[in-house]
This record gives structure tokens, sequence and C-alpha cells, in this order.
């Protein structure tokens, strides 16, 4: 496929009338023609086969074909963009010229990769059983091209994953490693049939394709219930400080059987959602509220607004401080970093109170965030800025995700096939985040199916690829594209670079990372209803004019200019 913009052909012996009635301007038709002249979509990759549903588009896989990634080959005073829409799926490849003219009707961006910020670590998704569940449940063919679109180099290129320790809310069943009663040696720990069959065999194709890059970090929902002092599951609990320690041995047991299956890890965080997985344990809960204790240990209901109550938090920093952390970098796996909170935005105190505890500050690396609350706090409310004020290496991550969430409440359908609306969530969410500091975005499942399942405990959400083993296919959703542009083009190690937008535009945002193959990948997301020009600037004498599509995000991909 061929698009070639040209300038139109002109009846010269009209010239004059037209222009006298107004319907020509001669100097703006061919500053822009010059600027757009040249643009040529590129026809390198499988294009997406689209099928349109109740609530948008999904380009559709199977065994026998796939949509994939145009290759990227950026020439000297050239860009390649690459485009995503609500009219069109998939990753639409174009290449144009940078021109010594300007258009001054054009939305400007100008980056300057002298002004630096965060490095980026990665963008992925998370291997739960539901995941594994749905992509065994296809063709041996079809789950390859799936596992392609995520890792591979003509998909998306995942480089940050998670790895749930144990069951979630995304098993057919509650479990842990160790259900025997009392095992204070860990005798009978083991992993479960779940890890071997629906984790571990993902994993590794994952970091075949990635050459082994991927990262990994471990999340943890709960305890064995007997180290609990409510002996169950969920309910009105907390970790027995008699296994304080037991449970520290236990993650790193966790780690020695994956490693067995050649498979290490470089982050863990301690627990997912510390305070409601410590005091309370709570694995089926909705994302808005859980159980936990006062000071005295009497039962209360909070919510995420409520403030993390000093007693409670003495216990945390207690167990980090004296087990964990201790543990930890006494082990093998000592290089593996730590990552606290992992909760949502809104329980900000409790990160203020963990970081202000010199022993707990010592062993931290990162900090990490889930979503759910962000209407609430928005990323600018509780940036990187504060967080560095602790210590100026701690980095912070978006850890999880999900559209239909509010489905556990009854505010949303947990699965809106081919919306658009969802993919443009993810995609404000990851501008957002990244603009105020984070160094990646994961998202929760990689895969469920049409009812956004299974869930033992019917917390039923969507994801941005949906399996359907009837018919033996899977669709890629918008927000499967909406995550590409950032894993796929934001390579580890990038750096945001300094990015600023001229012009009243209130529907565009737009950012800039230098990679480290010297390429600028600047990342336009258009929000609003109505096409736009925008200009962007390569360097002081060179700009292009590229026109960004109403509901579309799109990444510009360019050589940087020595200076600029």
């Amino acid at each position: 496929m061929s698009l070639n913009l040209v300038k139109p052909k002109i009846d010269f012996q009209k010239q004059d009338f037209l222009r006298n009635i107004g319907l020509i301007n001669w100097s703006k038709m061919f500053k822009l023609a010059a600027l757009l002249v040249t643009l040529v979509a590129t026809s390198l990759g499988d294009e997406c086969n689209s099928r349109d549903t109740t609530y948008g588009k999904v380009c559709v896989c199977d065994s026998t074909y796939c949509d994939t990634v145009p290759q990227l080959d950026v020439t000297a005073g050239n860009y390649q963009i690459y485009s995503t829409s609500s009219s069109k799926l998939g990753f639409n490849s174009a290449t144009g010229s940078f021109q010594t003219v300007t258009d001054s009707d054009a939305i400007g961006v100008n980056v300057d990769a002298s002004t630096t910020y965060q490095s980026i670590i990665g963008f992925g998704g998370a291997f739960t059983d539901s995941t594994g569940i749905n992509i065994n449940s296809l063709p041996s063919a079809a789950q390859d091209n799936l596992m392609n679109s995520y890792f591979s180099e003509s998909g998306n290129q995942y480089s940050l994953c998670r790895v749930p320790v144990g069951g979630t809310d995304f098993s057919t069943r509650a479990y842990s490693y160790d259900d025997y009663e009392n095992d204070t040696t860990l005798e009978y720990f083991s992993l479960a049939d779940d890890d071997l069959q629906y984790k571990i065999p993902y994993i590794q194709k994952a970091k075949e394709l990635t050459g082994d890059t991927l990262k990994l970090f471990s999340s943890v929902w709960t305890a064995p219930p007997w180290m609990k002092s409510n002996n169950d599951w969920a309910g009105i609990g907390w970790l027995k400080s008699e296994y304080y320690q037991l449970w520290a041995d236990y993650m790193m047991r966790f780690f020695d059987e994956y490693e067995n299956h050649n498979v290490s890890f470089w982050g863990m965080t301690p627990p997912e959602r510390t305070r409601r997985r410590f005091l309370s344990s709570v694995l089926q809960q909705d994302q808005c509220y859980g159980m936990g204790a006062d000071d005295n240990g009497k039962a209360i209901l909070y919510f995420g607004a409520a403030r993390l109550r000093k007693g409670q938090n003495r216990m945390i920093n207690k167990w980090i401080g004296e087990n964990l952390g201790p543990t930890l970098r006494s082990s093998k796996h000592k290089d593996i970093k730590l990552i606290i909170h992992d909760d949502n935005r809104v329980l900000f105190e409790n990160v203020r109170l963990m970081l202000s505890k010199p022993t707990t500050l010592s062993y931290t690396d990162g900090v990490a965030f889930h979503w759910y609350t962000d209407m609430l706090t928005p990323p600018s409310t509780t940036g990187l800025d504060e967080i560095q004020e602790y210590r100026e290496d701690l980095f912070v991550l978006a850890t999880e995700a999900c559209a239909g969430f509010l489905n556990a409440v009854g505010l949303e359908q947990p699965v809106e096939k081919g919306s658009w609306n969802r993919g443009a969530l993810y995609a404000d969410s990851i501008m957002q985040n990244l603009k105020y500091g984070a160094s990646g975005w994961v998202d929760w499942n990689l895969a469920l199916d049409e009812n956004g399942a299974p869930t033992y405990i019917d917390n039923f959400v969507d994801s941005p690829i949906l399996v359907n083993a009837t018919l033996q296919e899977f669709y890629k959703q918008p927000m499967f594209y909406v995550m590409g542009h950032f894993s796929k083009f934001l390579r580890p190690g990038s750096v945001r670079i300094e990015t600023t937008i001229s012009g009243t535009q209130d529907n565009l945002q737009a950012l800039a990372f230098l990679r480290p193959d010297d390429l600028i990948a600047l990342v336009i997301y258009n929000s609003g209803t109505s096409d736009v020009n925008v200009q962007v600037q390569q360097s002081d004498e060179n700009a292009a004019v590229i026109e960004i599509e109403a509901k579309s995000i799109n990444t510009v991909l360019y050589n940087r200019v020595s200076g600029a």
C-alpha cells in the first residue's frame, strides 16, 4: 500500500477568479504541499484484519494470520510515523521528510534533548493464571501468534512483566505454595500445577522471544491462611508476628523454585497492596476497599481515601526492615529490586510513612502505583519529585491497570469489545504517568476470554487481548495498540526529554524520548474529534507538518540532530 500526498492539479485559467472569492490561499497551499509531499505509507508489516463490533473495532488473529508492526527504517532527514486511530486499528506506518519551511497555523511541538528526566524501565502486563488458561485454549499456531504479538520484534516487544506469587482473583481457585498447617520449615513448599502449566511455559516463551531481556517482578496476594490470624484466605485478619520471618523466607523459596525453571526476577513488590495484604491478606476484594485492623487489633472497614494508621504502618516497616529487607539482601537474590506500596495513589500517605523510616528507605528501590483511584488522585498529585525528596535514585512504576473494573460496583460493563474509549483511557493514563515521572506502565491480564474470565470471585474485567476458544481466534483491542506505542518505541534506557506544545489545543498531548539508538521517539495523542496539523521541529531550520487524526495515538521517530 502506498499513500502519496501530492500537489493538487489547478486550472490556472481560473486562478484569479478563485483567489478573488477566497477559495485559494496560494501561500499556505504551497507551504503545506512542500511539507506534506512524499509522505509514503510503508507496507512491511501485515495489516490489521479488522472486524466491527458493538463498541468499535478489533483486529482478528488466528492460526493462519495475525497483523504485525511495520519495520522501523529511519533515514537521515526523514521521519517515520506509526498511527493507530479509532477508525483504523493496527500500526499504520508512513515516512516523510523534514523541510526548511514552516506553517504558522499548525500546532508547534518542540523537543529539547538537552533537558532530560527519568529513564524508561519498561512496559508490559501480567502472567496471571487466567492469561495462561486463555492462551492454552488456542491451537499452538494461534498461541505463537499471540505471544509474538506481545513479545517479538514484529510485535509490541513487552519488556517488563508481572508474575503473581500464588493465586489471585484471576485464578480458578485460592492457593498458596504451602498449604500444610504450621509448616514452619517450609518442608512442603512447592509450586502449583497452575505455575507449571499456565505461567512458567509462557514466561519462558516470552524470554525466548525477547532474547532473554524481559524483566520480571513478582507480587504476592496473600500468605497461606495458617500464617494469618483468621486462618482464612479472606476476611478480617493479618499476618501473625511469629511468621514475619517465615513469610520472608517464603518469598526467597519462590525465587529459588522459579530459578530452577530458568526464570529469574528483576524486582518484587512486598506484597501487592501492602497495607491491605499485610494486615488483611484479602484475596477476594474489589479494587476500592478492603478489611483491616486498627492499632488495637479491632476490625475496621476502610476505603481508599482513609489515612494509613501509624500502628499498622509500624508493622509493615518492621517486617521490611527486620525480615524481608535483610533476608533479601543477604540471599543469592540480593540484586532484586524492592518496590514498595503497589497500591492506589490515593493511599500515598502509606508511601510517606514508609519512606520516612530509614531502615525501610534503605532497602527500597522504587514505588509502585495502581490506577484504580486516579480519577481522585491523578499522577500530577503524587509525582516523582516528591518521592525523590526521600532519595534521588528511587523510581516510580505504574504496576496495575485494567478497564472495566467498575463492573464490580455495577457502574460499567466488564468487557467492551473493540472500545476505543478504553484504549483512550490507557493512552491518557500512560501519558500522564510518564509526564509525572513514571519509568514504566504495566497492564493487568495479558489475555482474558470475551466475558473477562476466568476469575473465581467473578471479578470480570477487560483485557487488551480477548480469546475466543470456540472459534480458535483472538482479538486485539485498541488497548493493545495503545500499549504498543509505548512498549515498542520507548525501549528500556530511553530518556524522557523536554517537550513543549505551542498553540491552543486542549486535546493534544505530546511526550518525547531519546532512545538508546539516538533516535527521538515523539508520542502524540489526539483525544479530540477533529484532525490537527502538528509542526514537529527537528532543528532550527528543519520541520515537518504532520496531520494527526482525531482520536488517534501516533509515534514519530527521527534522528537526533546535533545540538538539538
